[in-house]
């Protein structure tokens, strides 16, 4: 049955793909214009690149995405568990979460960069800024939910407080984590994309902003094809994290 869900999934997002390109093969056709290569002219662009190049590129964007979501995930996960279970702890942090949160974390760029450079260090801290403090409000949200019932019966059966943790508290703070991951991964790729225009030789960022100044407009969308491809594949990592860690769901 699982399998037959899966197969059915994989044939509607083929179903998609086909129509996707139709469309654009269709506007290719009524524009007639170099700035819209058609889809078999960007394919044959992506598939003419160095495999060493598109492997380099797309290696750097990956490891800033991941270092990036890794520590908004460190500090997100204690500061939301630690709110989460301290009522104290969420009236003195509760105030900051909120007067920082709407701030535009796009905005920070310049600031960042100003006080950090234009090396990796930036580009990690401007993802992690967009992640974190949704990761710490879905936290402190999730725990909070769990009924206080939950740890009751874990306490009369001689649970101790690591087993609790473990069996309660991060099975509900990672079910709130891997939503917010998935809901807030468009805008952290987003967000890298600006970043790798500057002070990079490196990127997928830097890939497609190098091939539209040199007006190679296949080159440039097959860049955007394989950055597309990157925040698919981790989108597809989320879904399996999810389906590994929260089966008790279903």
């Amino acid at each position: 049955m699982v399998k037959t869900r899966q197969l059915h999934h994989v044939l509607r997002l083929l179903l998609v793909f086909l129509c996707m390109n139709l469309i654009w093969y269709v506007a290719f056709l009524l524009m007639h214009h170099p700035i819209l290569p058609s889809p078999l002219e960007v394919y044959e662009a992506m598939f003419q690149l160095g495999g060493q190049a598109v492997a380099l590129n797309v290696g750097y964007s990956l490891m800033r995405i991941g270092a990036g979501v890794l520590f908004a995930l460190i500090l997100g996960l204690l500061i939301g568990l630690l709110m989460g279970r301290s009522q104290t702890w969420n009236k003195l942090l509760d105030p900051v979460v909120y007067l920082t949160y709407p701030v535009p974390k796009i905005a920070l760029l310049p600031v960042v960069m100003l006080f950090f450079g234009l090396g990796e260090t930036s580009k990690i801290l401007m993802i992690m800024l967009i992640l974190l403090f949704q990761v710490i409000i879905s936290v402190r949200d999730g725990v909070k939910a769990i009924p206080a019932s939950t740890y009751d019966v874990l306490t009369s059966i001689g649970a101790g407080t690591a087993q609790k943790f473990w069996h309660v508290t991060l099975p509900g703070a990672l079910s709130v984590i891997l939503s917010t991951i998935r809901i807030s991964l468009g805008s952290a790729i987003s967000v890298l994309f600006f970043t790798e225009i500057y002070g990079t030789e490196h990127g997928m960022g830097f890939f497609i902003m190098d091939a539209w100044l040199r007006l190679d407009y296949p080159e440039m969308y097959a860049g955007i094809m394989l950055f597309s491809l990157v925040g698919f594949v981790l989108f597809l990592l989320v879904d399996l994290l999810d389906y590994t860690f929260m089966k008790w769901r279903n």
